[in-house]
C-alpha cells in the first residue's frame, strides 16, 4: 500500500485537478501549472492521510479478496487450496470492491480536498473567508476531517460513496481478473509461482486496464468530493453526472483518462510486488520459526 501512494500521488494530484478544477486544460498544462504555483510539493498535497490509511484499506480489499477465495474454493471443491475458477474470482472482486467503499470514501474525501486546496493555510488568509476555489480551509488532513466532520456530519464524511461503489464494484473486477491471467499467461510452464518481473508488469497492465474501467465515475467522484467546500453545486451523484453532462458533454466524463491509465501502471506494479513480496517473505519467517 505504501509504495503504491508513493509511486502514483504526484499523477493522482493531477488526475484531480484536471477532474475536478477549472483552467487547468490539458495534462501537461495542468503539470506545469501546479509546478509553476506550487512548486514540486504541489504534487504531494494530500498524500499523508492515504500513506497513513493505505495499510489498513489494502489490507481490507486483498484480505476480502484472497479469503472470499480460499471460501468458495473451500465450498465448491473442499480445499481452500484449489485454484479458483473465474467466477470465483468474479465473486470475490465485487466483494472486496464493495467493502472497500466503507474505508476509502472518507480517505479520498479528505485526499481530494486537500488536493483542490492550490494556497496555503495561514490564520490571516482563513479569516477572510474566501469563496474563490483553491483558498486554504484546511490545515491538514486532521483538521480536514475534523472539519467535515463538525461541519457536515457523518452524511458529509461519506460524501461521494455511491459514485465511488459503483467506480470500485466494476473497478476491482477489472483489476483483479486482469492480474491473475496476465500472471498465468507470463509465468513460465513448471513454475510454482511467479517470478517478481512477472508480478510487476501483470500488477501494472492490471491497474492500467482498471483505472482505464474506471474513469467515468472517477470524475464523478472527484467532483462530488471535491463539491461542497466553496459551493454546493451538486445534489447528488445522478444530478452531477447530469450537470456534468449538460455543461461539457460526453467528454466529460473522460477526463483525466490519460493521467488515470499511465498512473494505473506504476502504482499497480508496486502495490502487487509489494504485496506478493511481503506474502513471501511472511510465510518463509513463519516456515523458518516453525
Amino acid at each position: 500500500g505504501f509504495a503504491s501512494v508513493v509511486a502514483g500521488h504526484p499523477l493522482d494530484t493531477v488526475k484531480t485537478r484536471l477532474q475536478a478544477g477549472q483552467g487547468y486544460g490539458n495534462t501537461l498544462k495542468c503539470v506545469l501549472t501546479v509546478y509553476r504555483n506550487e512548486s514540486v510539493a504541489g504534487f504531494f498535497k494530500g498524500m499523508s492521510f492515504p500513506l497513513a490509511s493505505i495499510g489498513i484499506y489494502s489490507s481490507v480489499v486483498f484480505g476480502v479478496y484472497s479469503n472470499t477465495l480460499r471460501f468458495l474454493s473451500q465450498l465448491r471443491h473442499g480445499d481452500p487450496a484449489t485454484a479458483p475458477s473465474l467466477a470465483d474470482m468474479t465473486a470475490a472482486s465485487l466483494v472486496a470492491g464493495f467493502l472497500s467503499v466503507g474505508i476509502g470514501t472518507p480517505v479520498e474525501l479528505v485526499k481530494i480536498r486537500l488536493q483542490m486546496q492550490t494556497q496555503p493555510y495561514t490564520k490571516e488568509s482563513v479569516k477572510l473567508k474566501s469563496t474563490v476555489p483553491g483558498s486554504p480551509v484546511y490545515r491538514g488532513p486532521i483538521h480536514c476531517f475534523r472539519t467535515i466532520l463538525q461541519k457536515e456530519g457523518i452524511a458529509g464524511v461519506y460524501r461521494g460513496n455511491v459514485a465511488m461503489l459503483l467506480r470500485d464494484v466494476p473497478g476491482y473486477y477489472a483489476y483483479f481478473i486482469p492480474y491473475a491471467m496476465f500472471c498465468d499467461w507470463i509465468t513460465p510452464d513448471g513454475s510454482i509461482s511467479p517470478n517478481p518481473s512477472s508480478i510487476w508488469v501483470a500488477g501494472g497492465v492490471a491497474g492500467a486496464v482498471s483505472w482505464a474501467v474506471c474513469t467515468p465515475m472517477d470524475v464523478v467522484k472527484s467532483r462530488l468530493q471535491a463539491d461542497g467546500v466553496y459551493l454546493n453545486q451538486y445534489k447528488g451523484t445522478l444530478d452531477c453526472m447530469l450537470q456534468s453532462y449538460q455543461n461539457e458533454g460526453i467528454k466529460v466524463f473522460f477526463r483525466g483518462f490519460m493521467v488515470n491509465t499511465v498512473r494505473g501502471f506504476p502504482s499497480s506494479a508496486a502495490m502487487f510486488l509489494g504485496y506478493e513480496l511481503s506474502l513471501k517473505a511472511m510465510k518463509r519467517c513463519q516456515t523458518e520459526t516453525n
